[in-house]
């Protein structure tokens, strides 16, 4: 009886240990063969298929390189901000593929093929949803089918325009909190490296906004935020590898700590809230809305709504502040359009703080805005992969096969915004983007579009605008002579060394 308990034991290890042998074999040779071979027969061009690793190791080889460089401010900065995509490109021409381990990843700058892809959100999703639950960036942008619908349509409530209106004072508060600070530290020393004072900004703003609290509440979690985007590098070198979150490297200790923390912090606020007085900022319209779809046709569980909250902090603060800091660079290289901006600001809100009823006679600063979306966009590269064999354009994709959708090589090609395409001009939105564009919104995309466009790009261009004219009507500014212009992608486009300026009051 033992003897045959053992072999029926042996037996099953024997073919545990052989099917997990063959769904290696093809995960890591078979399958990337075969794409290979598919892509190549469609006229495609990439690096040979490298057992395990693919082009892992000379991916994480130029990050490194180019991460610590810096160069002039009018000089071409993408092949900077995508390096290696531009690097495949130079080598194989447009619409070439290279490898993250076992996956083929289409690099893509066809503005139809984009638009194509975008549209059919049903087909193309997001990559490695669980790469992007460890850095807090999955709640909506990592689910797909009825799951992303019902999820919309409540998270739509709370972005709804006529919501964010009603939030615009209360990010005008931390406007005015963000210009005192920048007063008390310009009376020691007119040199002021605005990167942090800017991300302070919109931490506040998505504090005060979705959760009615202010930074100094929130600081711990952004600074587990913070946290999480370092992780970014180190994590880029296990995440194909099956498995890889379970591995017992520092990286994923750290990572669970963090998710752990955050998670504990969220669901202190989300049970502190639904026991008080319902409030109208983002999270209370959320658990309001979110209440009525329960009791309609099923809401989501209170770990889809901490997810949804991580996403607020993250995104919600992050984008801002790429945004705001990139376009205070150029208004301080460009100081003609710093004077126009601040012209049309005192025009508008004279003495006054600026509000939401005179943003729409921002025109200036809303051209301004688009340009600096145009050459540092929030989001230089997205991300999606196929669900099933599909054809787009004259390609067939199968199964599997990944898209980086290189929207900051887009919007800076020569072939479509002209030989000036690498100088900051806002003049070119001066009659909107569909005069910009020439009629082709697929070549302008700073915010993702179809379907799928960013739920809180209203959101983010609000506070933008208020930010800005905020800072205009107290301050002129320069970039300071320690100031290195280094776009790097880290999550966000951010500047890798900071942005220190040297500011002088107005009054």
């Amino acid at each position: 009886m033992e003897v045959t308990f053992g072999l029926i034991l042996s037996s099953m290890v024997v073919v545990a240990s052989l099917t997990w042998a063959v769904k290696l074999l093809n995960m890591f040779w078979l399958r990337p063969r075969k794409i290979e071979k598919f892509l190549r027969e469609q006229g495609l061009s990439g690096n040979p298929y490298k057992l395990i690793v693919g082009d892992m190791k000379d991916f994480m080889k130029c990050m490194n390189e180019e991460e610590p460089k810096s160069f002039e401010i009018s000089d071409a900065h993408m092949p900077h901000v995508v390096p290696y995509e531009h690097r495949i490109i130079s080598k194989y021409g447009a619409n070439c593929f290279y490898w993250l381990g076992p996956w083929a990843r289409l690099a893509v700058t066809d503005p139809e093929l984009i638009k194509e892809i975008v549209r059919r959100y049903d087909v193309f999703a997001r990559p490695f949803p669980e790469l992007n639950r460890t850095l807090g960036a999955a709640g909506i942008l990592c689910v797909e089918g009825q799951e992303w619908v019902k999820r919309r349509k409540i998270l739509d409530h709370a972005f709804h325009l006529d919501k964010l209106k009603n939030m615009a004072p209360v990010m005008g508060l931390s406007c005015s909190m963000m210009i005192q600070k920048l007063k008390a530290a310009v009376a020691t020393s007119s040199e002021v490296d605005i990167w942090p004072v800017i991300e302070d900004l919109t931490g506040d703003v998505i504090s005060r906004v979705a959760f009615g609290s202010s930074y100094e509440q929130g600081t711990r979690v952004f600074e587990l935020i913070r946290q999480r985007v370092d992780l970014i590098m180190p994590l880029l070198q296990f995440f194909y590898l099956p498995g890889f979150k379970y591995l017992p490297t520092k990286s994923n200790r750290k990572v669970k700590a963090i998710r752990s923390e955050m998670k504990s912090i969220l669901r202190g606020v989300i049970d502190q809230r639904e026991k008080a007085t319902p409030k109208d900022d983002l999270l209370g319209i959320l658990l309001e809305a979110n209440s009525r779809f329960i009791q309609q046709e099923g809401g989501m569980s209170i770990e889809e709504v901490i997810e949804e909250c991580e996403l607020f902090y993250l995104s919600g603060s992050k984008t801002v502040a790429s945004l705001l800091v990139w376009t205070v660079v150029m208004l301080c290289s460009y100081p003609e359009w710093q004077t126009q901006a601040r012209e049309e600001v005192n025009r508008v809100f004279g003495n006054s703080e600026p509000a939401i009823q005179g943003l729409h006679h921002l025109k200036i600063v809303t051209m301004i805005l688009q340009e600096v979306l145009r050459l540092y966009p929030t989001n230089a590269v997205i991300y999606r992969s196929s669900k099933e064999e599909v054809k787009i354009g004259s390609l067939t994709i199968p199964a599997g096969v990944h898209l980086s959708l290189l929207i900051g090589l887009i919007q800076t090609d020569p072939k479509i915004w002209g030989d000036d395409v690498n100088k900051f001009n806002p003049e070119r939105f001066a009659q909107g983007v569909a005069k910009a564009t020439n009629n082709q919104p697929a070549v302008f995309t700073p915010f993702s579009s179809g379907p799928r466009i960013c739920i809180g790009h209203n959101f983010a261009m609000i506070e933008a605008k208020l930010a800005i004219a905020t800072l205009l009507q107290h301050f002129s500014f320069q970039l300071s002579p320690s100031y290195k212009h280094a776009p790097f992608s880290l999550y966000k486009l951010r500047p890798q060394y900071g942005a220190p300026l040297i500011l002088r009051p107005l009054h």
